[in-house]
């Protein structure tokens, strides 16, 4: 199966946002490379929120590009069989986390954000993933720091985005 057979599969599967995620259905219908970031008039993006239930806290990437406190995430990649592995490949590479794992469920949210040219939009599928015990994080290339926030700093630090995918993320808790 390929990762844009298995982004239809999981986009028909969620069950919440249904006007959006039939954007993200339509564009992949009408855009066979809506998967890759080559694809101008927009692509699917995989992102994870790491969490660490037990001290109530997430870990945000200040990211280099935008200079904003976000989830860990970006583009597929050709080695990516899945959004989920999409997901925990982006949330290993930038936190330097290793063990993490997929709070179970599938995507806790969808958030479609434009991004400056050449392309127009990211329709991001955004996961959520466990911190085992003891997590050390590493700063990655693509991020200027990574710290660990309370669940109720968020809001201060962060865009609404992150906020929705939090609450979303407690409520699946």
């Amino acid at each position: 199966m390929s990762l844009h057979d298995d982004a239809v599969l999981v986009l028909k599967s969620y069950e919440d946002q249904e006007a959006l995620r039939q954007a993200y259905l339509d564009h992949l219908q009408a855009h066979p490379d809506g998967m890759w970031k080559a694809c101008e008039a927009g692509h699917i993006t995989a992102s994870a929120l790491v969490i660490d239930p037990g001290h109530g806290r997430v870990l945000l990437t200040l990211h280099k590009k935008l200079r904003m406190w976000l989830q860990m995430g970006g583009h597929c990649e050709p080695q990516d069989s899945t959004l989920e592995a999409a997901a925990l490949r982006e949330a290993t590479e930038e936190s330097g986390i290793t063990g993490l794992t997929l709070l179970p469920g599938g995507p806790v949210r969808l958030d479609r954000h434009p991004i400056p040219p050449p392309c127009h939009c990211h329709f991001d599928v955004q996961y959520t993933v466990l911190a085992p015990v003891g997590a050390v994080q590493e700063i990655s290339d693509e991020s200027l720091d990574l710290r660990w926030f309370a669940y109720d700093e968020v809001a201060d630090v962060a865009d609404d985005s992150v906020v929705r995918l939090l609450d979303a993320t407690r409520a699946r808790l």
